[in-house]
């Protein structure tokens, strides 16, 4: 089961692209996987994150506060904006803003933790802000919502406070309890949770694709350019933020890739629940989930090649 966890979390990108290739060329591969099921699917990654986290890992919320503020705040404040400038840019329609908006919006995803990692990144400044931004995610991500959405599209800001705490909060917090108490337990299926999170993982991206494979051929190159622009920039200004903060290497690659890597299975989960009459909303999120994961394994290797002629060293995870 380790190995078979191990290659699956290590191939994990071009897995999610298999799938989501599949799904939009041969949708009925998906079509049996209901969108109701999303929300079941994101819990369980949820839960195995929260499997997976120990409150220490927020106390680096108190031994580097100055790290953490800033990566959560430029987190906050960099994805929305760039999804506003790639809006105005490329003309973009409301169901489209609206999901490339609420792919900007959302906390950073749990695969930052990994690619960081394989990254030779500080490791537990990654963890620390993707658990802050996940704890944050209920108030920013519905307020920066409206803010960005309100003279576009009508945006139910309490649903979406409510949505993300049954979808992403209870869970975490399940799974954070459970990891307190019963530890010892949790420890012998560990090597299993990798496995258990990419399949839930090709599931939503099978479900959300297949269901909307003729939606995302009409669109043509413009949301993928959308997208990927937005995920490059977000890395780009992420590692530029750590250059003006004069944050060591690690730092800057676990600031840049927490930033440019979005929680984007919640983002096409909140436009299917938040905004169910503009179906396209869910386009961004799909095409992000796939994206996110071949441009992060990417970068981590052309990040832990900068890191073999130095003498910096990343914080093991």
């Amino acid at each position: 089961m380790k190995k078979v966890s191990n290659f699956v979390g290590r191939y994990m990108a071009w897995i999610v692209l298999v799938i989501a290739a599949l799904a939009l060329f041969v949708p009925v591969t998906g079509l049996w996987i209901q969108t109701k099921w999303i929300n079941y699917l994101l819990m369980v990654v949820m839960f195995g994150m929260g499997l997976t986290t120990k409150m220490s890992d927020y106390a680096i919320v108190f031994k580097r506060p100055g790290d953490v503020i800033t990566g959560c705040a430029a987190q906050f404040i960099v994805m929305p904006l760039l999804a506003f400038v790639l809006r105005k840019a490329f003309r973009l329609s409301d169901e489209l803003l609206v999901g490339v908006v609420l792919v900007g919006t959302c906390p950073g995803g749990t695969s930052s933790n990994v690619i960081t990692y394989l990254s030779k990144g500080d490791t537990a400044l990654s963890v620390g802000m993707t658990s802050i931004n996940t704890l944050l995610a209920p108030i920013l991500t519905p307020l920066l919502t409206y803010l960005y959405l309100r003279t576009s599209v009508s945006v139910d800001a309490v649903a979406m406070f409510l949505s993300i705490i049954q979808v992403v909060i209870v869970p975490i917090g399940l799974g954070l309890l459970i990891n307190r108490f019963f530890g010892k337990h949790t420890q012998r299926i560990s090597d299993s949770l990798p496995l258990v999170s990419v399949t839930a993982i090709c599931l939503i991206v099978a479900s959300v694709v297949s269901h909307n494979s003729e939606k995302i051929l009409s669109t043509g190159l413009i949301i993928f350019a959308v997208v990927i622009l937005h995920n490059l920039l977000g890395y780009l200004c992420g590692y530029l933020i750590g250059v003006l903060f004069k944050m060591d290497l690690p730092r800057k690659k676990a600031v840049a890739i927490e930033i440019g890597m979005q929680n984007s299975g919640l983002a096409a989960t909140l436009a299917g629940s938040a905004f169910p009459d503009l179906a396209m909303a869910t386009v961004p999120g799909a095409i992000f989930s796939v994206w996110h994961n071949i441009s992060g394994a990417i970068l981590a290797e052309w990040f832990s090649r900068t890191s073999k002629n130095d003498n910096l060293t990343a914080d093991e995870p």
